[in-house]
């Protein structure tokens, strides 16, 4: 007798009520396996992905094939043996008669490019870069944009789309720029197929980008971590605990706090509050007590939804706050920031908007800025789940509150970009498994402020990510903050050169990283300058030594010493090649000896590979420092051109 057929559907519906997982589950490559991806040469090479659960899957690429067997969630991970640099390949996976496959697959050497704006600044709007884009057609180098995602926990891929893009006159706008000349000099020397992956996110902290486990090892901030972790489990409940910390905060230091918090909620009657339009600092409206006010202002708007919007909105989105905000969604607080520039998008939970009236409440705080809701009202408005955006009313009820000044809310420990390990969550975590030759890491503008713990935090990042990676000595390229900001006329504290000596040390102490001085070709006037060119070509330096093990100095001339030598001190360099040499001048500028926290300038010699301070020697002067200013004016180099970084020494 035949045995009766059992259609899909009637056998996906027994495998659920069994428990068992359906076997018609479709077979995925993660997304970072595109059309057009390069894989790192000279190594196992993973690639991993999902399908139904306890599925055999097998890989096919490049004449190599392997196979093996997806885990109960579904997920597998299969390595292939190493292959040469070569291609372009097709890479096929098959399981149970589905066929996933990518097209002009190369393989040749993939580099990891990491860190804020500098590192995000596209290739498009960088010195050159019209000549750049005329010969950037060059199907043996490509690149990968990771998209921004701040996530809780750690993810198994990245925010979509994802996709790998040969690099031709149109597409090379978009690359980093850093990375891309760095990419262009490196495979123009090697002829091998080279791919950059680009994660950086600007005005982000090194905190975000360092996993829970490592981070947790720095005194201070465990607490945060585990209350990213419980975001990341219950974000409603994450942020009733923010609610109360925050309003502990505002108690603290707003006597007027308990008062107003009724002003949040739905039912609070603001028929006599003032109306405005908001569109910049409160100081401008017009607004009867406002034109001179630091402090904190109320802000209330009320939006009707039908029953399907109140059903597909999962967002607010209100544009940049000046300065510090908390908002509540008909009295649950859904977010709050403490950066003026940041466009404040939140994740409002299922079921919080309703149908019928809904009501925004905001509280303010200037902190002695313009204040109030400073975007454009067009752009503020309820996202939904279909991304489409309902638009508020451009007219907010708005209220005094009490007068405040100097007072910054500290943030959620989720809130970017200031945020801590969620950036390694998002853009970070899913390249586990990716292979590098080199990562290269430009970063510290937001850190400037604590240069002191950025000496742990960076070396921290390293080791966190090799370890992660399974690349204990990745070559890690550290491009230094270059010159901004404010010029010194007399000796003085300087953050960034604090941070850029911390970012030097922590180089000096890693036998695997390398250091692209950056002093001559910055911008005081602007912290994103555009020379990203020569940035390029220092870290490709550094990169040639490093990662191809050619024999060369990796980057500029590193003070090591300075000792007394009769009346004179005399500071030695390595990697200065056949000597130092200065420009325009038989002097070097921005040498300075200090007598405990007292500092003057001194006259500087250059002699070979050493720089000698004649008659500095003095009783009381214990250490030298150069270049010891936010925006130095420096005119030492070694022979190959290259200036040596801020440093200070002790002296001998």
């Amino acid at each position: 007798m035949e045995t009766p057929r059992t259609t899909a559907p009637l056998l996906a519906l027994t495998l659920a009520c069994l428990g068992l997982p359906a076997q018609a589950a479709d077979l995925k490559l993660a997304q970072l396996f595109s059309d057009h991806a390069v894989l790192q040469r000279d190594q196992p090479i993973t690639i991993w992905g999902t399908a139904g659960a306890g599925r055999q899957v097998a890989v096919t690429l490049g004449g190599q094939s392997a196979s093996g067997t997806t885990d109960a969630q579904g997920k597998w991970r299969i390595a292939l043996p190493p292959l040469h640099a070569g291609g372009p390949y097709q890479l096929t996976v098959n399981s149970d008669g589905q066929t996933v496959s990518r097209a002009d697959i190369l393989v040749g050497d993939v580099y990891l490019c990491a860190g804020q704006s500098n590192m995000e600044f596209a290739q498009r709007a960088s010195t050159n870069a019209q000549g750049a884009t005329y010969s950037a057609n060059n199907d043996k180098l490509r690149y990968l944009n990771v998209q921004k995602n701040s996530a809780m926990t750690p993810q198994d891929e990245l925010k979509g789309p994802v996709a790998w893009t040969p690099l031709t006159a149109q597409s090379v706008g978009d690359a980093s720029a850093v990375c891309y000349y760095m990419a262009r000099s490196l495979q123009a020397r090697y002829q091998v197929p080279v791919g950059f992956i680009n994660a950086s996110w600007g005005g982000t902290t090194i905190q975000s980008w360092i996993g829970a486990e490592s981070l947790g090892t720095v005194g201070g901030y465990q607490a945060g971590i585990d209350a990213v972790a419980r975001y990341g489990a219950n974000p409603a409940a994450a942020n009733l605990d923010e609610d109360a910390r925050s309003e502990s905060w505002w108690q603290e230091h707003d006597p007027a706090t308990a008062a107003q918090r009724a002003w949040s909620t739905p039912d609070f009657d603001d028929s006599a509050w003032p109306s405005v339009t908001p569109s910049g600092s409160w100081k401008n409206t017009g607004l009867p007590g406002f034109k001179d006010f630091d402090g904190v202002a109320w802000y209330r708007s009320t939006v009707t939804l039908t029953a399907a919007q109140a059903k597909a909105a999962n967002l607010l989105r209100l544009g940049p706050v000046d300065t510090s905000d908390t908002t509540w969604v008909n009295g649950v607080r859904v977010g709050g920031a403490s950066i003026p520039w940041i466009w404040r998008e939140y994740a409002v939970p299922a079921g919080l908007f309703h149908a019928g009236r809904n009501v925004i409440a905001m509280r303010v705080l200037n902190g002695g800025q313009g204040g109030g809701l400073s975007g454009p009202p067009e752009l503020r408005g309820i996202g939904t789940a279909d991304g489409q955006l309902i638009p508020l009313p451009a007219a907010w009820k708005v209220q005094r509150g009490s007068a405040l000044k100097g007072l910054t809310v500290p943030a959620a420990p989720w809130d970017w970009p200031n945020s801590i390990t969620t950036l390694y969550n998002g853009m970070i975590a899913p390249l586990l498994g990716y292979k590098f030759k080199l990562a290269a890491w430009y970063q510290g503008e937001a850190n400037a402020d604590a240069a002191q713990e950025y000496r742990t935090l960076l070396p921290l990042l390293m080791r966190d990510w090799r370890q992660r990676l399974g690349q204990p000595e990745l070559p890690f390229l550290v491009a230094q903050l270059p010159n901004f900001g404010d010029t010194a006329t007399t000796p003085g504290k300087s953050s960034w050169a604090e941070l850029r000596a911390a970012q030097a040390e922590a180089v000096a102490h890693d036998a695997h990283a390398g250091l692209a001085v950056t002093l001559d070709v910055g911008d005081r006037f602007d912290i994103h300058p555009t020379q990203k060119t020569v940035v390029g070509e220092r870290l490709a330096r550094a990169a040639r030594t490093l990662a191809y093990g050619e024999k060369t100095a990796p980057g500029s001339p590193y003070a090591v010493s300075a000792r007394r030598s009769g009346k004179d001190i005399v500071i030695a360099f390595r990697d200065a090649g056949a000597g130092l040499a200065t420009y325009s001048s038989d002097r070097a500028i921005g040498f300075e000896v200090c007598a405990g926290t007292a500092c003057r300038y001194a006259d500087a010699r250059v002699a070979g590979a050493t720089v000698v301070l004649p008659g500095a020697a003095k009783t009381g002067v214990t250490r030298v420092r150069y270049a010891w200013a936010d925006a130095p004016f420096v005119n030492l180099f070694g022979a190959d051109g290259l200036p040596p970084g801020s440093f200070q020494l002790d002296v001998h």
